[in-house]
Parts: structure tokens; C-alpha cells; sequence
């Protein structure tokens, strides 16, 4: 079976990090309802479901701890414990706070840290009341994000498709940063209309070398989809992106409100696009992914390369000895 790596998931244990939104019994989310995965979720569990479909690898990313850094050391110490289970971690740091170098140093200390999350954008309802909009037009952000390029960590971004364009002017000002867009930009209104005006302003980001783009999260606004409805999306990331700039994660346990592992991998079946495919020959008109919000990315040159670029260890005595250049 081909080896792949789950480039978004979480993990959490109740009893190590507190989590407010998972104490929050009863209190319906955009991507669901929350109280069935409102327990411990953690690696073991992960891995035995992912396993099953050639998932050999994972990024963690950050899930809304009250503590970021308590959050981060425990994810540290899940993957300094499984050495034979590559997994790298996106944190979170608010990175318009004025201590943001302080706790980026701490973050930094953690072999397992590449990268960093701030949440820019949740959906329409949730932004009109956290406010978190706002980071796009304040200089401090802007700081941490050139601050991010320097230390050569990547930038996990979540918005809405609203917020594509005045983040778009913002990024093109940070070249250096590798950015990862979380779930291919939200597309939340699956309407013919919505999903025609989420990919115009898909481009203001697709048109930046440095933003790669995770499939991802597809089922957190319609928790009925299927292979006709994710097409349109999926053939979109495909046309801009390119298939060397687009990820797949399962966002796992959050997809699991609306999908199984397992039949994610019937729900999406061709993504297309005209753009090539740096090593395969030069011409690939028609991608076979096969995959699906938790879909994965095949553990292959590419995959290896998408690897480092989140900083996993290039010194091959610091990575853990099943990694396997080969693959």
C-alpha cells in the first residue's frame, strides 16, 4: 500500500491540556456538533484509524488550548514517544501579542515545532464575534509574520474566502514565509454562486508561489457532502495550485462529525487540472487522487519535499530511524 502523510489532524487528552471548547457540552459548532468527540483523542487512536489507509506520517496542528505552549509541549512529548510515528506539529502563537519573540523562542525549543497557527478567520457567524479579522490590518501581525520568515517557520492560514484579498496584499509583503492555506479556504457557501465567488478570490492566494493549499475540512460546512459536491472544489485547488502545491489532511477527529476514514476515500474521484507535475514527465493533464477531505499526500518525493518545508529535521542523524529516504 502506498505510504502517505496526513498533513492536518489533531490530537488532544482532557486530563493533560484544557481545551474550553471541548468543555462546552451542548453548544453546537460550524462544522457540527461537538459532543461526540468531545473526549480524549489521541495518537494511538489516530494511528490505528490512519494506518488502515496507508497513513505512515502526520502534522499536527494546533486545536484551541487555552495554553498554546502547554499544548505544544505535550504534542512534543507524544512525538519524541512514538519515534516510529514521523510527526512534526503546527503551534499556535498570537503573533500580534507583545511578547510574541518571547514565547516564539519557547515555541522554538520544541524539536517538534515548524510552524505556526493563528486563526484569521473561523466562519461568518464565529468571526462577527471573536473578532479575529482584524489581524489582517495590524502592523503587529504583520511583524509576526515577517518575524515567522525569519526563523524559517511556516504560517498555517485559516480564513474565509472574504478575507482572501486584503490577506493576499499582506503576504505578497512576506515573501520568504511558506504558507499553508488550512481547508482550501472555507469555501462555506456551497451554492453554485458561492463556490464561483470563493475560487475568484481563491487567486489572490493561489497567485503567491509561497502559498501552498491543504484539501482539507471539506465536510465542516456540509456535513452531508459527496463526490458531486466536493468536485467543484477540489478540481478548483487542483487548476490553481498545481500538483505541487496542494496537501490533503483529515482534520481528524473534527471531519469525523460528518465522515468516517474510511469512506472518505470514496467521496472525491478525479481532481483535473492542465498544470504539470515537477518530476513526473512534465505533463500531467488528469490527477487521480482518489482522496477526500481526509485524504492524505502520497509519501513520495513530493511528499518528502512538503516534509521539509515544514522544517522537518534535513540531518538525517535527528530524524527518527524508520524514516526512510527512499520512499
Amino acid at each position: 500500500m502506498m505510504k502517505r502523510i496526513d498533513s492536518h489532524h489533531h490530537l488532544w487528552d482532557l486530563n493533560a491540556v484544557h481545551y474550553p471548547w471541548l468543555m462546552e457540552f451542548g453548544k453546537p459548532r460550524f462544522f457540527g456538533d461537538p459532543t461526540p468527540i468531545q473526549r480524549d483523542y489521541l495518537l494511538e487512536e489516530h494511528r490505528a484509524i490512519s494506518q488502515n489507509h496507508g497513513v505512515a506520517a502526520s502534522v499536527h496542528i494546533q486545536v484551541g488550548a487555552e495554553d498554546g505552549l502547554a499544548e505544544a509541549r505535550w504534542v512534543d512529548q507524544v512525538a519524541h514517544a512514538n519515534p516510529e510515528w514521523p510527526m512534526v506539529q503546527v503551534a499556535f502563537c498570537d503573533l500580534a501579542a507583545s511578547d510574541r519573540e518571547g514565547q516564539l523562542d519557547q515555541f522554538q525549543a520544541l524539536p517538534s515545532v515548524v510552524g505556526i497557527r493563528q486563526i484569521v478567520g473561523r466562519s461568518p457567524e464565529e468571526d462577527a464575534k471573536n473578532g479575529t479579522n482584524a489581524l489582517i490590518a495590524s502592523p503587529e501581525f504583520k511583524a509576526g509574520l515577517q518575524s515567522l520568515a525569519s526563523r524559517g517557520l511556516s504560517f498555517d492560514l485559516q480564513l474565509i474566502p472574504e478575507l482572501m484579498e486584503p490577506m493576499g496584499k499582506v503576504l505578497a509583503q512576506v515573501p520568504d514565509l511558506q504558507v499553508a492555506l488550512c481547508h482550501a479556504g472555507s469555501p462555506y457557501d456551497r451554492s453554485s454562486d458561492g463556490i464561483a465567488t470563493w475560487a475568484a478570490c481563491l487567486t489572490h492566494l493561489s497567485a503567491l508561489p509561497s502559498v501552498s493549499c491543504k484539501l482539507s475540512g471539506l465536510g465542516m460546512f456540509d456535513h452531508d457532502w459527496n463526490a458531486e459536491t466536493v468536485r467543484p472544489i477540489a478540481d478548483v485547488v487542483m487548476e490553481q495550485f498545481g500538483p505541487n502545491r496542494v496537501m490533503f489532511g483529515s482534520n481528524f477527529p473534527v471531519c469525523s462529525l460528518s465522515s468516517t476514514f474510511g469512506s472518505l476515500k470514496f467521496v472525491v474521484s478525479h481532481a483535473r487540472t492542465s498544470k504539470p507535475l515537477e518530476g513526473a514527465g512534465g505533463s500531467v493533464g488528469a490527477v487521480d487522487f482518489s482522496v477526500i477531505t481526509c485524504a492524505v499526500i502520497e509519501f513520495t518525493r513530493k511528499s518528502l519535499n512538503i516534509m521539509r518545508s515544514f522544517n522537518w529535521p534535513k540531518d538525517a542523524s535527528t530524524r527518527p530511524r524508520t524514516w526512510d529516504e527512499s520512499l
